[in-house]
């Protein structure tokens, strides 16, 4: 009998349907039998839309957004969902949580059950396939390969910090107003650059290249400003995009593409004799040309670094002058530390590394400024399997959860800092002595404390960021005797009440605004 073509597609479908319909069925009793398993328990607290796909909680978080202060905003939200809920956007379930036992079952104990997501996409037309944005083997190497020149170079990045801070003490005018945000962030990149291509800074400098540093740094933050808001519309990210994104990303790449090229050449006419990975007084540049000679593999690599490098430590600093100017008795306290252990005024000696680890009350401060301004204050990673976790279901909220293969899990280290019951009940104030109770300092050593997040995929380079935070702030007290701030400028906004701008770090909505006197002798 002659089976006729609408006949055959009635088969077809028939049969894809029943195979469908019975994965289906074979995924459920698989998911049943881990929930049982693990002793999984529904997860009841729901952040509620009321209306379709969730565009009214999107509409909400913009609107807070153009206030910058969408952090505020998650903070009331995690206060009426509780620490570990599920939210709904366009049909798809995402979960948050800012529980401890969560977050470390995603970034360490269940790490491979978890993955970027679509984080590689949503990142990539600025940021490209670097170690931010890779996983797997890609992301070990290129962690191997950075930590490798972190850990190689301490004296070299000590001295090119220094030189740095001199140069940004020069450019702070005396006893007048000025915005510590731009010069911190033109500290930063400086340091960064140096880190990347060391002993071609000055032949950047020389030609220009570093001219540009303004418009780069306005392009930086426009396109990153645009990858958070695209990473916060999930699958639908590619509705943001246009021109206004293209031509910041652009001038960002040219900006890294000259120095690339510079690096190139270099590399071309004097070729390195042996595998220089961890050797000192190297680039990483040139460990990474080493290895692959694609100019955009060496940008996106390059950007990947300047993102933690330039910005992250940047907003380090500028969180923790604005901090300390509004607390003048903390400022004192600190003054007086630095002033018995290395001296103020111009005859006061640079800090080494051995004395600044010694400062425990710098420690203890910059520790406090990390826990209410963490530079990445929020994060997430995606089910590459069905899993669970640790907390979150049942009607106390404290049973296991199952976690859908694709499912985000959303995880805010800024609302988790400022857990009262964690913290203690002035959670949400700047009080650096806290770090001098024992019991918290334990505990935080765990996973209630997430600076540079934690796991595999913690920052390789934060020691370069203490170290590059700690010997500025201590400069500073050194060669400045007095350090105000200035009213009318948004400095005298209480913790977390202040503007916040926040792309893929946390920076100040309206700046640095202080006044500063040198010392005389």
């Amino acid at each position: 009998m002659r089976v006729t073509p609408s006949v055959s597609v009635f088969i077809f479908l028939v049969f894809f349907l029943a195979y469908r319909f019975l994965k289906n069925q074979y995924k459920s009793r698989a998911h049943r039998k881990l929930e049982i398993a693990k002793g999984c328990q529904p997860l009841l607290r729901t952040w509620k839309s009321r209306c379709p796909w969730g565009i009214d909680i999107l509409h909400k978080a913009y609107q807070h957004e153009s206030k910058k202060q969408i952090l505020q905003f998650f903070l009331d939200v995690i206060a009426k969902s509780g620490n570990t809920f599920q939210q709904y956007l366009f049909f798809s379930r995402s979960i948050n949580t800012v529980e401890p036992e969560n977050i470390e079952a995603i970034l360490s104990t269940q790490f491979e059950d978890f993955g970027l997501g679509l984080r590689p996409i949503h990142f990539d037309p600025l940021m490209g396939n670097g170690i931010s944005t890779q996983d797997g083997t890609q992301w070990r190497h290129s962690r191997q390969l950075l930590q490798s020149q972190f850990m190689s170079n301490r004296l070299n990045n000590l001295d090119q910090i220094k030189s740095a801070v001199d140069d940004l003490a020069i450019g702070i005018p005396e006893n007048e107003s000025v915005d510590m945000q731009p010069l911190f962030f033109r500290l930063t990149l400086d340091t960064t650059l140096f880190l990347l291509f060391r002993q071609l800074l000055p032949s950047l400098k020389s030609q220009g290249i570093t001219d540009c540093e303004s418009e780069f740094a306005d392009a930086f933050k426009t396109s990153q400003e645009y990858l958070a808001q695209r990473g916060r519309l999930g699958d639908f990210y590619w509705l943001l995009g246009g021109q206004k994104f293209r031509r910041a990303c652009g001038i960002v790449h040219d900006f890294v593409d000259s120095a690339v090229q510079m690096a190139l050449k270099h590399s071309a006419q004097f070729p390195p004799d042996a595998k220089i990975g961890s050797q000192e007084g190297h680039a990483l540049i040139d460990a990474l040309i080493q290895e692959n000679k694609d100019p955009k593999y060496l940008r996106s690599q390059c950007l990947n670094i300047l993102l933690a490098g330039r910005d992250a430590t940047a907003c380090c600093l500028i969180w923790t002058l604005r901090l300390l100017v509004q607390h003048p008795h903390v400022l004192s306290k600190l003054r007086r530390e630095v002033k018995g252990a290395v001296g103020v005024g111009l005859n006061a000696s640079e800090p080494t590394i051995s004395q600044l680890k010694e400062l425990s009350y710098l420690t203890n401060v910059i520790k406090e400024v990390l826990r209410l301004y963490p530079s990445v204050p929020v994060n997430s990673r995606t089910a590459i399997r069905t899993t669970t976790l640790p907390t979150g279901g049942g009607p106390h909220g404290t049973d296991p959860i199952l976690v859908h293969k694709g499912e985000a899990v959303g995880y805010c280290v800024y609302a988790m800092h400022r857990r009262k019951d964690i913290y203690g009940p002035d959670a949400e104030a700047f009080r650096p002595e806290r770090w001098e109770d024992q019991p918290l300092a334990t505990k935080a050593r765990g996973w209630a404390y997430l600076p540079f997040n934690g796991g595999p995929r913690a920052c390789p380079g934060q020691e370069f960021a203490l170290l590059e935070t700690g010997y500025t702030i201590v400069r500073i007290l050194q060669m400045f005797e007095t350090i105000e701030m200035v009213e009318g400028r948004g400095m005298d906004c209480s913790v977390g009440k202040e503007k916040q701008v926040l792309t893929l770090v946390l920076s100040s909505g309206d700046g640095c605004w202080v006044r500063m006197r040198k010392y005389q002798h």
